[in-house]
């Protein structure tokens, strides 16, 4: 718990390991409220997670969820089935209310591995489902977060700032205990530009902690965010020749593999933490994800 703020920082031990997946709850005079559900996979352990802190899981009335891929949204529909209220982005809210069309894109990638790492993903009835758009003020119970549109990662992805806290999803990256800030980079939606606005965003309102959902708190925002963006254009540099000579995903991961866990060995991470780093960002993806940037900027798609 951070006692300063009243916040419970919850290990959902994404793959029965630490430090992958983090939720957040916190007290309100409306019920309890959840910041990213995690994964359905995870969700026994979210329960277990929310009982050792004192507090029946059923109790949770608003579940704040900052976009909606698996590893943050996951286990939203089982909150709703509760009748707690599911707040997100309006570009993400449709997919919650019929997520077939994400469920099955992602089958595609994951193919026998969906049950194992994400478990079921059920729909969200429309009347549970809050659109948080930029600039609203979400009052809860005495607490007041203020949504930031925060895209580059996702195109439907938000941050929450309450008391000078900012709960940052994936636009803060990840870090594991004391090692490196890495962007997690998975197709479709990676913008560089666009990321770097939303960092931007998130220093404007001066934020005193990050809470990062891969994982913990960050007490030093300026110096993470420096480091964050310098990893992010070393990594899309690194793509951009192999992107240039058209060679493949598969034939680049390895590469990608050994180049990005030296980084990490570089910056004092252990053999145990490089297997934290890949459950909670997949080399793969940022291969795909970076891949796919190159080729919407090639185009013209963006600037």
């Amino acid at each position: 718990m951070d006692a300063n703020n009243g916040i419970y920082i919850l290990d959902l031990n994404f793959l029965n390991e630490p430090f992958a997946i983090a939720s957040f709850l916190i007290e309100s005079e409306d019920g309890l409220i959840l910041i990213e559900s995690g994964p359905e996979s995870t969700f026994s352990h979210l329960q277990q997670a929310i009982e050792y802190q004192g507090f029946d899981w059923r109790d949770v009335k608003h579940v704040l969820l900052t976009h909606i891929h698996f590893d943050h949204a996951g286990a939203a529909w089982k909150f709703a089935l509760n009748g707690a209220k599911i707040y997100v982005h309006p570009i993400g809210l449709p997919h919650l209310n019929q997520p077939e069309r994400l469920w099955n894109s992602a089958k595609m990638i994951y193919k026998e591995n969906m049950d194992t790492l994400w478990g079921r993903m059920e729909a969200i009835e429309a009347e549970y489902l809050i659109p948080a758009d930029d600039g609203d003020v979400i009052k809860i119970g005495g607490l007041e977060f203020k949504v930031l549109y925060t895209p580059g990662h996702a195109v439907h992805h938000n941050a929450y700032e309450l008391n000078g806290a900012v709960f940052t999803g994936d636009v803060a990256g990840v870090k594991i205990n004391n090692g490196p800030v890495v962007p997690p980079c998975p197709p479709p939606d990676i913008h560089i530009e666009g990321w770097k606005k939303s960092i931007q965003k998130i220093r404007d309102v001066q934020p005193r902690l990050l809470y990062l959902t891969h994982f913990g708190i960050i007490d030093e925002p300026d110096k993470h965010f420096d480091e964050l963006e310098k990893i992010l254009d070393d990594w899309a540099s690194w793509i951009k020749p192999f992107f240039d000579a058209g060679i493949s995903a598969e034939e680049i991961l390895p590469q990608f593999i050994a180049y990005s866990q030296s980084q990490l060995l570089d910056g004092g991470v252990s053999k145990k933490d490089l297997q934290h780093y890949e459950y909670a960002n997949p080399s793969f993806m940022s291969v795909y994800g970076l891949l796919r940037y190159w080729k919407l900027k090639t185009e013209g798609r963006f600037g």
